[in-house]
């Protein structure tokens, strides 16, 4: 990408204030893009722009797309990253968890991106990419509900739906990143030192996924440079999906 690959478009990134989401909207903004970040916390700084919105609420998510387009005319490129994780096999989490996991991280996609489908019907550069994960690929312990959303959210961006309207649907599947929500799960653990070396040990590179390496591809699957890249899951896991060692002696 060069360093201007986004002028002249307008992005908006779920879950925009923090995270994967934060470097994400911080990196369109550094290639020229006007970008909103949604947000339950929407405090960023300029010149990112927040927005409040609860992507489980429906009203919530119309009233913030149109106010993105309201400010900036247009709507080019659609971030998906809102969610939240859960612990526990099938048996750990009742009805109404499996509900609250399953209504943020998929069906938050699906009003988001209801919402934003009028207008990025009419961008000559229209693009989304919805933030997977390694989960969606690879049975992890004590992670049944978060598993499944995720494989939800892959499922869904294979949708064939909007290809013939201009808009490519891509996605990325992080491995464990170093993220605030993996700092505040370590801060659970009765040894974090421990458990931070048990992540770390399960991806082939030996350490944690970077929330600007996952953010650098999202920006790529955004870019017009990826305008023949549609349908996709890039894996940004340290090779934990895809790679196999023996044992270290």
């Amino acid at each position: 990408m060069t360093d201007r690959s986004f002028a002249g478009l307008t992005a908006v990134v779920t879950g925009g204030a923090s995270g994967i989401g934060l470097a994400t909207a911080k990196m369109l903004a550094s290639g020229g893009a006007n970008v909103v970040a949604l947000d339950l916390e929407p405090t960023v700084d300029a010149p990112l722009v927040g927005i409040r919105c609860d992507v489980s609420d429906d009203e919530s998510v119309k009233d913030a797309i149109d106010a993105v387009v309201e400010r900036f005319g247009e709507l080019d490129i659609l971030i998906n990253n809102a969610g939240i994780g859960a612990q526990g096999s099938v048996a750990d989490n009742d009805d109404a968890e499996w509900v609250n996991v399953f209504d943020v991280n998929v069906f938050g996609i699906v009003r988001v991106t209801r919402a934003a489908l009028p207008y990025l019907e009419r961008s000559a550069h229209a693009a989304i990419v919805n933030t997977g994960s390694i989960a969606g690929w690879a049975g992890l312990p004590q992670r049944a509900a978060y598993c499944a959303t995720k494989g939800a959210v892959h499922a869904l961006t294979l949708a064939a739906d909007h290809v013939r309207d201009g808009i490519r649907v891509n996605a990325v599947a992080p491995g464990t990143a170093d993220t605030p929500w993996i700092g505040r799960l370590l801060a659970k653990a009765d040894d974090p030192s421990a458990e931070r070396t048990a992540l770390e040990a399960r991806q082939p590179i030996g350490r944690l996924v970077s929330a600007d390496e996952v953010a650098t591809a999202i920006c790529y699957l955004a870019s017009p440079l990826a305008g023949s890249t549609t349908g996709t899951i890039l894996a940004v896991d340290g090779g934990m999906h895809g790679l196999r060692l023996r044992p270290a002696t």
